[in-house]
């Protein structure tokens, strides 16, 4: 049996190399999840490019400064997604936002903005945003983000049944509207 060829470095060690200095280790962990954490704040930032630049900005910083603290219970990837999402959050309650307000039909995106593909992209995003803002919120962070209900919960101060039924409530509402508009 021949040896196994010498791997690239895993997330894990270049995780373990950051967190002891090593620039290199987290630009490579930087190009590797920042799309996804744009993705996060982008949406969050209300479709704000510069606002959602700010913020992954903000993130990837705040995680080289926690770095040392990162315990490796989860992926890095969820730790770090979970941190700019928080940072997401903060930004918007700071500013004096409803974190769950709807949003204009006007100002949804044109299509192809998105930093996801999805089918139909447009008139989801448009029936979506139709949503009640809780309703919109949980299945927001529930089905596209892939949060729990106990974190969901946690973060919009409401309980786990409440999420589950709004997550519910969403999907109904976005079956009856998407099949309205087809």
């Amino acid at each position: 049996m021949t040896p196994a060829p010498a791997a690239e470095p895993t997330d894990t060690d270049d995780v373990r190399a950051a967190a002891a200095g090593d620039r290199q280790a987290f630009h490579r962990l930087y190009r590797l999840h920042v799309d996804r954490v744009y993705g996060a704040v982008y949406r969050l930032a209300g479709f704000d490019h510069a606002r959602a630049e700010d913020l992954t900005q903000d993130a990837f910083v705040r995680a080289w400064q926690k770095l040392s603290g990162f315990r490796h219970e989860s992926s890095f990837g969820t730790w770090l997604y979970r941190l700019a999402v928080n940072v997401a959050l903060m930004d918007i309650r700071a500013r004096g936002a409803d974190p769950v307000s709807m949003m204009a039909e006007d100002d949804l995106p044109d299509r192809g903005e998105t930093p996801f593909c999805a089918a139909e992209r447009e008139e989801l995003e448009r029936a979506i945003g139709k949503l009640p803002p809780r309703a919109r919120a949980v299945l927001v962070l529930h089905d596209i983000e892939g949060w729990r209900h106990e974190d969901i919960g946690v973060e919009l101060g409401m309980a786990v049944g409440s999420s589950k039924a709004q997550l519910h409530r969403a999907r109904g509402l976005l079956r009856k509207v998407l099949g309205e508009s087809a």
